[in-house]
């Protein structure tokens, strides 16, 4: 059976999905990727069980056929073809996967198909229209700050719930909180739902893929995204998102309102003297006027650093992770930004300064 697609689609639509195909010991069929031809239609699909993708591509050629192939092999055979063609041939014979371009061919054994799991589709539940660029937004601005251990499998996922007519996503591993609120469009529905934070990053890599235009559907089990012929679903978490509103303060002591890249730089220059738990020492006074961030290390050396600041309140010192300040940077695309401190052992609330007031993260303190 021979086949052809677009080149380019076809590439493309493997490199998705062979990022979600899983490397399972017991279920090596998860490693690969499954083709289903039919009707005129690819079907391309991919899962690890916790996520799965689906992407229909137009093919021409006769008959039906359905087979499963590596993925790593046909990915990384794909991406090494520098070609300007514009139809990539597809031969199925003798259980091999026969590849062609008129400079380059390849052949890779299939496996049987019949062991692939179904990726489980949303019939059920609410759905709603959502320009991707939101959900990207929402998702890409807080999913840095959820826990990589899946111990606590509601710290590691993305926290998505419905205030008024905004969405907020929101996600903390105990010792950062990130929280953004998106505006709903007109007639969207949005239940509470947590999605595990690696299934976030595929989700995105596939809202980056699609149109503008992008399908929720969901209901307490799962939720999948829909856009220009590619389908991803993923598990929701059964578990409670802890009530953060309660440990977000509701006024502050001290505040310093700074340029964002002079902030960022500074602590560029601060981790080259840091400790191995990314510490550093800031000092505000606001009846000198400094805004100093100190560092040192006993195996390095030690830096002090003076930023220009607009200071009000309360003189305050308090240690904190480096690292996790520097990672609020890329959700905020204001010039300048206002820390919020209120007093030693109390959290640092970092907001934007602009219009946009949809963005709030909050920092623990370091007691060492």
């Amino acid at each position: 059976m021979k086949y052809e697609i677009q080149f380019e689609k076809f590439k493309q639509a493997i490199f998705l999905a062979e990022r979600i195909a899983g490397h399972h010991l017991t279920l090596p069929i998860l490693s690969c990727i499954l083709i289903d031809i039919k009707n005129g239609t690819a079907f391309i699909r991919a899962t690890n069980l916790d996520v799965g993708i689906e992407i229909e591509l137009a093919v021409k050629g006769d008959g039906d056929v359905i087979f499963a192939v590596p993925a790593h092999i046909l990915s990384s055979f794909l991406s090494q073809i520098n070609s300007k063609e514009q139809i990539i041939r597809l031969e199925i014979s003798s259980g091999n996967l026969h590849i062609s371009l008129s400079k380059s061919k390849g052949v890779i054994k299939t496996l049987p198909s019949e062991d692939f799991p179904a990726i489980p589709m949303v019939s059920d539940g609410k759905s709603s229209s959502f320009p991707g660029n939101v959900l990207i937004k929402g998702f890409k601005s807080v999913w840095y700050s959820a826990a990589i251990s899946n111990v606590k499998p509601e710290l590691a996922s993305v926290f998505i719930y419905r205030d008024a007519e905004n969405a907020v996503f929101v996600a903390t591993d105990s010792f950062r909180l990130a929280e953004k609120k998106v505006a709903l469009p007109k007639g969207a529905s949005i239940e509470d739902m947590l999605i595990p934070f690696k299934n976030s990053i595929e989700i995105v890599k596939m809202l980056e893929a699609a149109g503008p235009t992008v399908m929720m559907h969901s209901n307490k089990n799962l939720v999948s995204f829909e856009a220009n012929g590619i389908h991803i679903t993923s598990r929701i978490i059964d578990g409670v998102f802890p009530d953060y509103r309660q440990i977000i303060p509701k006024n502050f002591s001290t505040e310093a309102v700074v340029l964002k890249q002079d902030l960022i730089n500074t602590l560029k220059v601060s981790t080259v003297f840091s400790d191995a738990f990314n510490q550093i020492h800031v000092v505000v006074d606001p009846k000198k006027k400094i805004f100093q961030i100190d560092t040192k290390n006993s195996d390095v050396g030690e830096n002090q650093s003076l930023l220009d600041a607009a200071i009000t309140g309360e003189p305050v010192e308090i240690n904190f992770n480096c690292k996790y300040i520097s990672d609020s940077f890329q959700a905020i695309d204001a010039d300048s930004v206002s820390l919020q401190f209120n007093g030693k052992n109390k959290p640092l609330v970092i907001r934007p300064i602009s219009g946009d007031q949809t963005f709030l993260y909050l920092v623990m303190p370091m007691n060492r």
